[in-house]
């Protein structure tokens, strides 16, 4: 805004330098005045053509008594002598110049007059010197902006009055504990350095997205009270060499000056991947910023109350020189909280909000496995912005179990009509899925089955674990292959034919098989071995190719253990659905008639054949 009003202002006195440059140069043609000799002027005295005389000192004007054929004129006279004087020498005669209706005027010029003459003559030079100070100072502006383009752009919380403390962090009571620590050191530096211990210089936040690296960190320096600095790690980045690395110093001179406080490099990756990956070698840019930064976290001292926390999700790409001992020498690790942590989660969100006394959180928490801290966020907030399109006064039961699907397969879209036949084929497809899971023991209890279309697909079935799961047996892997392709086998037993519905379906089985054959060991053939090695480019951020460590012939093997894992799941679920076609039919047609079913609708209908075991998350969509 600053830059915009600067350059409004010099186009404004730009503009108005020309007018009055122009002004100046045209003003005697602009009222219509005409310089003439003093000659001139007495003989039109003489002959009665003169009807006022003005004298401005050495100036005369002269006003005519015919202003429409000659108006007015200007002249000199001589500066010895009087007007009067040297019209009667050029032959004026005195009864001509005592003529009533000529009148003579003499001005004197005031001090205002004399001001607005030497402002009108030197208009143009003040105006040539505004433009010139107007450019030096933008000039100055232009250097000092690259002057504090090496400046660091952290921002800084003073932590006088902290808006987020441990109380409003939740499911990672690990983490917690481990930067506790942190907190006391900074409260009470002295009794850690009088017994020589040395606290960690840096913490390493790593966990998924959403899991609250950002928010602990901002919980740690709201308990310790001092001041904290927050920057991403893509705002030490520039294109010019250089300008990262002097960020870098000028970040830690602040931190320095403010001591004790928190300096905070959210995403550090951007600036800490392994050197020599990237196109640029040793003079990259992203390199030097990286030096800079291990040079100033290896020169902190044990005195020096400054404590860099950063957070990534990408650990595995960071240079080792980063992570040694005395720079990023404790690695905090923040999980998808489980259960418990979901439901403590939930409640920290929900702090405040009119929730009906009647919602379990308890529930919701076992029905959203692997949501972490900020999908939970979503969630409630998802559930409050129903409440209110509906017009209610608290969130109740059903605006959270609806928010739990908008957040899983996206929002409902009531404008995509299917035509019956397509409706029919969709709802035969999702049932298929829910009798098998049903079937199956270790395959997870269905949550709801609904053919209403919601983001992308035409209908989806839901089923969750009992329980948290952390691992994945070959049964339930086996299970959910079936799961996966009971949608499919639907199709093909009740319509003799199949649809691209299952497309996504194929996708995931084809992988889950993959991974089931090469890294999980689960083939027979095989044995328990890995095949084929990941590669990655780092400076990509992505696993783009896998390097084979095995010959043609357990290629081959591999893709038909492959095929022979898919061939048994599809002939598992086919079996199942033959053998249930009466309840598929029925359930189907009931599912067609209300388009959703829950938990316990689908269970009055399809009671389950085994106990449950424990398993991962399904979601099928087609």
């Amino acid at each position: 805004m600053k830059s915009r009003n600067q350059s409004f202002f010099i186009s404004a006195l730009l503009l108005f330098s020309i007018v009055a440059m122009v002004f100046y140069g045209f003003q005697e043609q602009a009222f219509g005045t005409q310089a003439i000799p003093i000659n001139q002027l007495a003989a039109d005295v003489e002959a009665d053509l003169v009807g006022k005389i003005e004298i401005k000192g050495d100036d005369i004007n002269v006003t005519y008594r015919d202003i429409t054929n000659r108006g007015a004129a200007t002249t000199v006279k001589d500066p010895n002598t009087s007007l009067i004087e040297e019209l009667i020498l050029l032959g004026v005669s005195p009864e001509k110049l005592r003529d009533p209706n000529l009148k003579i005027e003499v001005m004197l010029p005031g001090f205002w007059a004399n001001a607005a003459t030497l402002l009108i003559n030197f208009l143009p030079f003040i105006l040539m010197g505004l433009l010139f100070w107007v450019f030096i100072r933008q000039a100055q502006g232009s250097n000092n902006a690259a002057m504090q383009f090496g400046k660091s752009r952290a921002k800084m919380l003073t932590g006088e009055h902290p808006t987020v403390t441990f109380d409003d962090v939740a499911g990672v009571d690990e983490a917690k504990e481990e930067l506790q620590e942190v907190v006391e050191f900074l409260k009470e530096p002295q009794k850690f350095i009088a017994l020589g211990a040395r606290i960690p210089k840096g913490v390493l936040l790593v966990g998924s997205p959403g899991t609250g690296k950002t928010l602990m960190a901002k919980a740690v320096s709201g308990e310790a009270g001092v001041p904290f600095f927050s920057i991403s790690g893509s705002e030490f980045v520039e294109m010019f060499v250089g300008v990262g690395a002097s960020r870098v110093r000028d970040l830690f001179d602040e931190a320095k000056k403010h001591s004790p406080c928190i300096v905070f490099v959210d995403e550090i990756d951007a600036v800490g991947r392994h050197r020599g990956a990237g196109l640029g070698g040793s003079h990259d840019e992203r390199e030097q910023t990286l030096n800079q930064l291990l040079v100033e976290m290896d020169g902190f001292g044990t005195d020096t109350n400054v404590i860099v926390i950063a957070a990534t999700n990408r650990p595995d790409i960071l240079d080792p020189a980063l992570l040694r001992p005395g720079r990023f020498d404790r690695r905090v690790m923040l999980d998808k909280p489980d259960k418990n942590g979901r439901e403590a989660i939930l409640k920290v969100h929900t702090r405040g909000k009119p929730v009906d006394p009647k919602v379990d959180l308890g529930e919701i928490a076992r029905s959203t496995p692997g949501f972490v801290g900020a999908d939970l966020e979503n969630l409630v907030n998802e559930a409050a912005i129903l409440a209110a399109r509906r017009n209610k006064k608290i969130i109740t039961r059903d605006e959270f179990e609806e928010s739990i699907e908008r957040v899983i397969a996206g929002p409902e879209r009531k404008s995509k009509l299917m035509n019956p036949r397509e409706k029919k084929i969709v709802a035969y497809h999702e049932v298929g899925h829910a009798i098998v899971t049903s079937v199956l023991p270790e395959a997870n209890p269905v949550q709801k089955v609904s053919i209403i279309s919601r983001g992308m697909a035409g209908g989806f079935t839901l089923s969750l674990p009992l329980e948290d799961q952390y691992l994945e047996s070959k049964k339930m892997l086996f299970s959910d292959l079936a799961t996966m392709l009971g949608g499919r086998a639907a199709e093909e037993i009740m319509f003799s034919d199949i649809t691209s519905g299952a497309s996504n379906d194929l996708e995931r089985v084809t992988k889950l098989a993959r991974r089931m054959v090469t890294r999980l060991g689960m083939s027979e053939k095989l044995g328990p071995m890995v095949y084929g090695q990941k590669e990655e480019l780092v400076f990509l951020g992505r696993e783009i190719s896998e390097q084979r460590d095995y010959s043609e012939l357990v290629a081959q093997t591999i893709d038909e253990e492959v095929h022979k894992l898919i061939d048994d799941a599809y002939e598992t679920a086919k079996q199942i659905l033959t053998e249930n076609k009466e309840k598929l039919i029925e359930i189907s047609e009931k599912l067609l008639e209300v388009e959703t079913l829950s938990k316990e609708e689908f269970e009055q209908l399809f009671p389950p054949v085994n106990e449950k075991n424990q398993g991962i998350p399904y979601l099928d969509a087609i």
